[in-house]
């Protein structure tokens, strides 16, 4: 008998949570699970990737709505007071949208998801919830909001800092074994073949151009990135920074785009249903971040040998083998400074960590991903 499982996540938008969840589901054995899958708001560019075989439901279709224009208000207030009641009465939701299945197994697969699960009036179905950020950085999650996570049957986890983190909190052996560190699953053959489609935009042989994907918003220090950008510009040290990407904060960075004047030499591109050929045009990746989980970014940008300079956040050592695969610089706008100008004034420093990638055997592999998360759910 296949067993039943409820996976939630808000919506399927172009987010690394959203990407790694569709790649673990595309490769998820279809003959021995029956899968729900949840979604608050039925939205996003993932939603063309699920698998047939899966049933979507959803609690709203449309947009995800970032601003109060008054004409979004009626629509933004509706939605937040549904999920508050049904937040308050989950029992609703089992009946009328879930229509009172039972689930062997239900699935927080982002940790914001994590108490609607665990107020699911099915006390019997085991439940997983899948963390994906380093969340000591975020001032919400108290220790004693943290050691909420002990009440699910695993707690899978990221990278190794999230995972000790959890095994410091823990009060017992019984709670440590419910942490599960797992690779997130990333489709190499997937990635170089899209690298290879073509792409309209501009790019300068004799110019060094630096590319950021991610969502648009102040974890991902695009703010601090432009700012360092102009400082180099003004110190002679010429180059183009690209950005792609959407979010809440795309207005306010483009402002500070202009404010910067750096409208000839810095691009902020927008959301790209494929951004991997813009990782083969470009020199160097560049991650500018304030905090990550567990930035898979990097991953994608090895496996199409790029040199990388990323701010030393959970998971960047990790990756980067602690600076052999990439240049690890300090979490500031100096260390961003630095580092750039370093890849910009030493370029044979920077095509060192390229071809050292070209000899390294990646540390991932999407079987043995899907083949993890696979065996913790056969053994719940």
């Amino acid at each position: 008998m296949k067993k039943k499982i409820l996976i939630r996540i808000g919506s399927l938008r172009h987010g690394g949570a959203e990407k790694v969840l569709i790649t673990f589901l595309k490769n998820l054995p279809k003959d021995k699970y029956e899968v729900d899958l949840l979604l608050n708001l039925y939205s996003g560019k993932y939603l063309k990737d699920v698998p047939e075989w899966i049933n979507v439901l959803y609690l709203f279709k449309g947009e995800m709505i970032t601003t109060n224009r008054p004409q979004d208000i009626p629509v933004k207030a509706f939605r937040v007071g549904i999920q508050k009641v049904l937040k308050l009465f989950p029992v609703l939701l089992y009946k009328f949208v879930l229509k009172n299945k039972v689930y062997d197994i239900e699935f927080a697969a982002i940790h914001g998801i994590a108490p609607d699960i665990l107020k699911s009036p099915n006390k019997k179905s085991k439940k997983i919830v899948w963390i994906h950020n380093d969340l000591s950085n975020v001032p919400f999650y108290t220790d004693q909001r943290l050691k909420q996570f002990f009440e699910f049957e695993r707690i899978m986890v990221i990278s190794n800092k999230i995972h000790k983190m959890f095994v410091d909190l823990a009060d017992n052996q019984m709670q440590k074994d419910k942490i599960v560190r797992i690779f997130n699953p990333i489709d190499v053959e997937e990635i170089k073949s899209l690298s290879l489609e073509s792409i309209d935009y501009d790019f300068e042989d004799q110019v060094k151009t630096f590319l950021s994907i991610g969502t648009v918003f102040p974890q991902k220090g695009f703010d601090r990135l432009l700012r360092v950008h102009r400082r180099l510009l003004d110190e002679g040290h010429f180059h183009k920074i690209l950005i792609i990407g959407d979010g809440y904060d795309f207005a306010l960075t483009q402002k500070l785009l202009k404010e910067l004047d750096v409208q000839e030499t810095a691009t902020m591109a927008g959301y790209k249903e494929n951004p991997y050929p813009f990782f083969v045009q470009s020199d160097y990746y560049i991650l500018s971040s304030r905090y990550e989980g567990y930035p898979t970014v990097l991953f994608e940008a090895m496996v199409l040998q790029k040199p990388i300079v990323a701010t030393d956040v959970s998971g960047v050592n990790e990756i980067l083998h602690d600076g052999k695969l990439g240049y690890v610089i300090q979490n500031n706008e100096e260390g961003i400074y630095q580092g750039m100008k370093r890849f910009l004034e030493q370029p044979k420093f920077a095509d060192d960590f390229r071809t050292t990638i070209e000899g390294e055997e990646l540390p991932f592999t999407l079987k043995n991903a899907v083949q993890k998360i696979d065996q913790i759910i056969d053994t719940l």
